[in-house]
């Protein structure tokens, strides 16, 4: 399993401050794919430019996919503009592979319910997959746990610092953290022009 199923599957099960967006979590997933990138030695930080160096298969088709994705020309790419290339509906893509793993093992379950079911709630048992995710998240596995808290999972967690036990993991969840800043702040941006435009409407 990598960072990102794990995140993903953090996300439904475990009870966050505020619901998840998609495009939060898109977000976060790119900066766990860059996380398991780094740990394996596939890439390297200069300041905040991601170096690809060798990136062997990992054995798992979105992991593979996002280090042939990497930028191999100077001056590479900054992990804030990774984030918002590789993330662009990424956690749609994991709820699509997640859903067709689990269709081709056995399981009935629809994308729908993948995304929105937590286990406990349905009564069903939890794919060994899922199981491994519980077990890390229980452990606060450091890069897991920050990205789930830049998420505000769970609740309280964002008020809380996270503090990394390296250099590189923090450049990434500060990226992380000011991209989903950014994103909320376009998101404020439209819900005041929205209801501007709907008081001009409603105006005599």
């Amino acid at each position: 399993m990598t960072t990102a199923r794990d995140l993903f599957f953090v996300s439904l099960d475990v009870p966050s401050g505020r619901p998840v967006e998609r495009g939060d979590l898109s977000l976060a997933l790119a900066g766990a794919e860059l996380s398991d990138l780094l740990a394996g030695g596939a890439v390297t930080l200069e300041d905040d430019r991601i170096v690809p160096g060798l990136v062997p298969a990992t054995g798992d088709p979105l992991l593979d996919r996002a280090g042939d994705a990497l930028v191999r020309q100077p001056p590479y790419e900054s992990v804030e503009d990774w984030l918002w290339r590789r993330g662009d509906g990424l956690a749609s893509a994991y709820a699509a592979a997640l859903g067709a793993e689990a269709r081709a093992g056995g399981a009935r379950k629809s994308r729908t319910a993948l995304w929105s079911r937590r286990p406990a709630a349905t009564g069903s048992e939890p794919s060994p997959a899922r199981r491994q995710a519980a077990e890390r998240w229980a452990a606060r596995e450091p890069a897991l746990a920050g990205l789930a808290a830049a998420l505000d999972i769970p609740e309280g967690a964002a008020d809380e610092p996270a503090d990394p036990a390296d250099d590189p993991t923090a450049t990434v969840l500060a990226a992380v953290n000011g991209a989903l800043t950014e994103l909320e702040g376009v998101r404020q941006r439209r819900r005041i022009e929205d209801a501007a435009f709907d008081n001009v409407w409603r105006a005599p």
